[in-house]
């Protein structure tokens, strides 16, 4: 079980039980209510401290936690029509709309109930945390001199000369600005590259989150179809001419959702066909510590050999360790720096000192290297089961594409038509008990066909993997025989 949800689970008993308690008579000790429930020290001292937010208990150092006095009257409620029409905003003709769609972000961050393997997720699971290393790292910045401190406002310099090693010997720390991770990043590329209203390439499928930024920033995403090797050159150049788009935002390597990796002839043409056409490529190399252990070398980020500036690179931290620790990286040279910084300093002013320094003692220890081989091969691992998993349980879907990298499966179902299909399989298999992730959200146009994103890497282990494949086999074939299913064409 998930701790969130056994604080939840442990906080609706003690809301339930609260009738038995006058005001101000004292709750059960702590010890009492690890013993009763087995619940840990830590889930009953959370579920105490969401009953204490809610006004329903007072807690006392050293005494205990007390019913709290009954609260009065509830206010009447307001009337909030009216903004309805102020969000609406006329703007006249050429107004960008403000209207921000998160639904393909959120299907990856919500959390399932009790229960449900989380194919959905898109955060490594826990078990494959470093969560002693990250502990200690913690520990050890909150003592450094200063740690308390401002930082600077482009981050610390030894984290950007860390990260500006990482990228290719072309940058140095006066390259990189330091973000708070990489969805932080993408958002102060966008803006700074693209004004309210441009046309930005995009690749097809991508990445939900990033189109999510893109349409937040007023801007209109512009799909470049790709297939196993990654963005097709000939369309992103016909893309350019057609558009006078000045921004093109890939994933070169472990593309999100697809896998891909963009092929060794595709890399320097793409960046070519984007000087020529006077635009910028934004490399989110978000993927690149979560290679897996048959993978063999790794091509070097676009940004390594990029002379001419033409490349805006955007890596993280957050995706290989924890989604707590958004520590990351912009980097790029020429004029394009100083609008960045800018945009970067009005938004958020810096990204918290502890928080910089606990990454840069994570990165400085030995436990940092053991953390990525360990990864590295359990990855392989759970991607080698899941795979196997859905050629045996469901052989009718198609992995067109097997990672070496990244954390899920893109997988296709049958059919031509996309929404009915994916909405009907997505419903299914929650029913069932295992949460997925549609495809239509990587589109910014059509979909060509229904498609479900797996992730591998949310789950606690291989077994989990047989069960919520076993799951969505049964959710299959029970949407298969429904009076009306539309699965499979």
């Amino acid at each position: 079980m998930h701790e969130r949800s056994s604080v939840a689970d442990l906080a609706g008993c003690l809301r339930r039980e609260l009738n038995r308690y006058s005001p101000g008579e004292k709750l059960p000790s702590s010890r009492a209510l690890v013993e009763r429930f087995r619940a840990s020290p830590v889930t009953v001292s959370r579920a105490i401290a969401q009953l204490a937010a809610e006004g329903l208990v007072v807690t006392r150092p050293g005494s205990g936690a007390f019913r709290a006095q009954p609260r009065g009257a509830a206010p009447p409620a307001g009337d909030t029509s009216w903004q309805e029409v102020s969000l609406s905003g006329d703007g006249g003709p050429e107004a960008v709309p403000r209207s921000v769609d998160a639904s393909g972000v959120l299907a990856t961050l919500a959390a399932p109930a009790t229960g449900v393997v989380e194919f959905n997720g898109g955060y490594l699971h826990s078990s494959l945390q470093p969560e002693r290393a990250l502990a200690a790292a913690l520990a050890r910045a909150g003592r450094r001199p200063g740690a308390w401190g401002r930082p600077p406002t482009d981050g610390l310099t030894e984290l950007r000369a860390w990260f500006a090693h990482e990228i290719g010997p072309a940058l140095t720390a006066a390259d990189v600005l330091i973000t708070a991770g990489g969805q932080s990043a993408l958002a102060t590329a966008l803006r700074a590259l693209a004004p309210p209203g441009a046309p930005v390439l995009v690749e097809s499928p991508t990445y939900p989150g990033m189109l999510a930024v893109a349409r937040a920033a007023g801007l209109r995403p512009v799909p470049v179809p790709a297939d196993t090797d990654g963005v097709r050159p000939e369309l992103l150049a016909a893309a350019f001419r057609a558009t006078g788009a000045r921004v093109f935002v890939c994933q070169p390597l472990f593309q999100n959702p697809t896998g891909a990796v963009l092929a060794p002839a595709r890399r320097a043409e793409a960046v070519r066909i984007a000087r020529e056409a006077g635009a910028f490529v934004i490399e989110d190399d978000f993927a690149r510590r979560l290679v897996h252990d048959d993978a063999g070398p790794l091509p070097p980020p676009l940004a390594a050999d990029d002379p001419d500036g033409v490349v805006v690179h955007v890596c993280s931290l957050t995706k290989v360790t924890s989604p707590s620790l958004r520590v990351g990286a912009l980097a790029a040279r020429g004029p394009v720096l100083e609008r960045l910084r800018a945009i970067q300093v009005v938004d958020s002013f810096f990204v918290p000192r502890p928080i910089q320094e606990a990454a840069l003692e994570l990165v400085g220890t030995p436990a940092w290297s053991r953390h990525l081989r360990s990864l590295s091969t359990e990855l392989r691992a759970r991607r080698t089961a899941m795979t196997a998993a859905l050629r045996g349980e469901l052989p009718a879907l198609a992995v067109p594409h097997i990672p070496a990298g990244g954390g899920s499966l893109w997988v296709g179902l049958p059919g031509t038509g996309a929404g009915a299909d994916e909405s009907a399989m997505v419903s299914a298999a929650l029913r069932a008990g295992v949460a997925i992730a549609p495809g239509r959200p990587y589109f910014c146009a059509e979909p060509p066909a229904p498609h479900v994103r797996l992730s591998y890497a949310a789950v606690a282990g291989t077994a989990e993997i047989a069960e919520g494949v076993r799951r969505l086999r049964v959710a299959w074939e029970g949407a298969l025989d429904a009076p009306e299913a539309t699965l499979g064409g």
